[in-house]
């Protein structure tokens, strides 16, 4: 890419990333969901079902509060990532994304810039949550370096959800397909070991999480707030293949936006 592509691209980047920021910030339809929803999770698993981290075979040296606590920042990972695709399928619907289309030289600039806006929705929201676990008394055994990369792995979650997201969006071109960025995201996220750990799982839903790539990213994350990290290479390539391929996944998005016009 030459110097001045580059250049146009954090040009469009950075005008979409503000705006969708702008909206996010003033508007409390948008800002009061992305704090609640993760909040309400946290306080309805973490203390409505304390009592989980007693049942025989929950060794989980934290507590069920920092265990609980990574599946939420990731799972308010992905829904960031989530909410921007509706805002993206929100501005096409409405005319604004063709707007972009027409004005931008460097397309790729406009999911750069959604995606911009996703991780500053997602670092808002990880601020107030973490800050709330902290007060609730959450026991960190981690070092800062394991819960650097703890917090890693939650940015590769929100950029291939941003990705995902943004590829429906790009390709619907409607809010019509919500559904569609969401159901999938909600599914394979609790598919996974949510409330207790793997091994306390049975049946068809062990085998279930077990093949679950996002199985992999909560034991990791599980492991760096803990103190013992487990499968970390393993979550960092998954988290970073998936950001990849739904990158693909938006490219073709965007190239839909564009043969539509």
């Amino acid at each position: 890419m030459s110097e001045q592509r580059t250049a146009g691209v954090r040009a469009v980047a950075r005008g979409v990333a503000w705006r969708s920021i702008h909206n996010f910030l003033t508007n409390p339809a948008f800002l009061v969901p992305s704090l609640l929803f993760p909040l309400f999770f946290f306080v309805s698993f973490a203390g409505g079902l304390a009592a989980i981290g007693e049942v025989p075979g929950f060794d989980f040296p934290s507590g069920y509060t920092a265990f609980q606590f990574v599946f939420v920042l990731l799972q308010s990972a992905a829904f960031g990532g989530v909410f921007t695709g509706f805002a993206m399928a929100r501005d096409f619907e409405s005319g604004f994304g063709r707007r972009y289309m027409l004005a931008a030289s460097h397309r790729s600039g406009i999911v750069l810039g959604y995606a911009l806006a996703a991780l500053f929705r997602a670092f808002v929201t990880w601020t107030v949550l973490s800050a709330v676990a902290v007060v609730a008394g959450m026991e960190i055994a981690g070092s800062g370096g394991e819960i650097v990369a703890l917090y890693a792995l939650a940015v590769l979650v929100n950029v291939a959800a941003t990705m995902w997201a943004a590829g429906v969006a790009l390709r619907v071109r409607s809010i019509q397909g919500g559904p569609l960025m969401q159901f999938p995201t909600f599914l394979v996220l609790f598919l996974a070991p949510v409330y207790v750990p793997l091994d306390l799982l049975s049946g068809w839903i062990h085998t279930i999480a077990s093949i679950n790539p996002v199985t992999a990213l909560l034991e990791a994350g599980r492991g760096f707030i803990s103190g013992d990290p487990v499968l970390a290479a393993a979550a960092f390539a998954i988290g970073l293949t998936l950001s990849l391929l739904f990158a693909a996944w938006a490219r073709g998005g965007l190239r839909s936006a564009e043969a539509a016009g």
